[in-house]
């Protein structure tokens, strides 16, 4: 698993509870693995298809600093499965798991676009 966004927790994040708003900690994911899907893919035209059971294992607070990663699974035809764990960068305690994000490649009028990628061509680093 490669780690590649860090985010502080912000009272603007919270929810009643004082603790990490689950909604925008998916809005975060999603977005990191769009990222992620689009230079697999090296295709700026991609959607969220899918995404498994979201396994919330542990709560993030103010002040947290928390680390998410994603890593590939398979390629599809069109697609691309993506795994995903946040963890606090400092006690590296798992906050949530998503074991399948699956993301679509489209062509220029929205339809799906074979991609022709294989896990050979896994890019592990964004620099």
């Amino acid at each position: 698993m490669i780690y590649h966004t860090r985010k502080m927790v912000k009272p603007g994040d919270l929810n009643p509870n004082g603790t990490l708003f689950g909604g925008r900690l998916l809005e975060w994911i999603d977005e990191e693995a769009s990222l992620f899907a689009v230079i697999q893919l090296e295709n700026t035209r991609v959607v969220t298809k899918y995404m498994s059971e979201i396994n919330f294992i542990s709560a993030a607070t103010p002040r947290d600093m928390i680390e998410i990663g994603i890593e590939t699974i398979k390629f599809g035809r069109t697609s691309l499965v993506l795994r995903c764990e946040v963890r606090n960068r400092m006690t590296k305690k798992t906050i949530i798991t998503i074991e399948n994000i699956t993301f679509v490649a489209l062509d220029k009028f929205g339809r799906p676009k074979p991609h022709k990628k294989t896990s050979a061509d896994i890019i592990e680093r964004i620099d």
